[in-house]
């Protein structure tokens, strides 16, 4: 029987230094992993990295990762529209081929343990990993700069490590969950309030879509507003549904959409037959395209 695949998709504070990225997808490289797409983009200041393979040389080279990370990410400089607690903010596991949810749940509970006791991180765990019921929302309240005093209240404590911030590379959130997407769409205005209300409307939150998380946000690089969402299960809201939903509310504010964004992978069958033109993409690599059949 083929050995079971799981997906990897850490996030890191860092959009804009091309050395610092291929110095992360060098880190993750290695035995049994499989590095499959890096999305990065100035504006968010972020890159999703995105590898599988099978669970030991995952997390090692989860760990491996997020070490360069701690060594060139200064979240003290660090300026981005997108919400982050880290230099390495997020790493999460996620079950493919043959993967389950409890052994993506031991993997990120081990590599909690690992990024607390050997590089000093404040690490809190969420999705199916969680100890403590709080989501990822919750754990990225106040951001890296609200986070230096909240961690010493009992509530804001970390799973692992101690209860006080790395001075330069923040905290981490390392957990279990579903296939998630994310993805963007970008508006014909530089307008965030009308971003902000479309993002609104468009999140389950506020009534609006289910499982979609949604935010409006600058793109001042592009001279654009973005809104910017995760689908939390594309089988309830597809990619398709999420940018009809962002259209119409457009078409009411007198707004037009430029183009969307895929950040990271997919799976196929998330997505429409032309997801280029249907799904009106600025790009599409091949390797964004997840058949985990394929993968194994």
């Amino acid at each position: 029987m083929p050995p079971p695949i799981v997906e990897c998709v850490p996030n890191f504070s860092e959009g804009r230094r091309p050395d610092v990225l291929d110095a992360l997808a060098a880190g993750i490289r290695g035995p049994g992993v499989r590095l499959l797409d890096v999305s990065a983009d100035p504006d968010h200041n972020r890159a999703v990295f995105t590898f599988v393979g099978e669970g030991e040389a995952l997390l090692e080279a989860a760990f491996r990762s997020a070490a360069i990370a701690v060594e060139r990410i200064d979240l003290r400089a660090h300026q981005g529209v997108h919400p982050r607690i880290g230099a390495v903010d997020v790493i999460p596991f996620v079950p493919l081929a043959g993967g389950s949810m409890p052994a993506c749940v031991k993997l990120a509970r081990r590599l909690g343990a690992l990024l607390a006791d050997r590089l000093g991180l404040p690490v809190y765990l969420y999705g199916e990993a969680a100890i403590r019921p709080r989501t990822l929302v919750e754990i990225r309240r106040g951001e890296f700069e609200g986070l230096q005093t909240a961690i010493a209240k009992p509530d804001r404590h970390p799973d692992f490590g101690p209860a006080r911030i790395h001075p330069s590379a923040g905290a981490v959130a390392v957990g279990a969950r579903g296939v998630l997407i994310a993805f963007n769409v970008n508006l014909n205005t530089a307008d965030v309030a009308a971003a902000r209300a479309i993002a609104r409307a468009v999140r389950a939150s506020s009534g609006g879509l289910p499982a979609v998380q949604a935010m409006g946000v600058p793109l001042r690089s592009r001279g654009l507003a973005q809104v910017s969402m995760n689908l939390l299960d594309y089988h309830v809201t597809s990619p398709l549904a999420a940018l009809g939903r962002v259209e119409e509310e457009a078409a009411r504010r007198g707004i037009g959409v430029v183009e969307s964004e895929l950040v990271g992978c997919a799976p196929r069958e998330a997505l429409p037959s032309d997801p280029v033109t249907a799904l009106r993409l600025r790009a599409l690599r091949p390797e964004q395209i997840l058949d985990p059949a394929a993968l194994r």
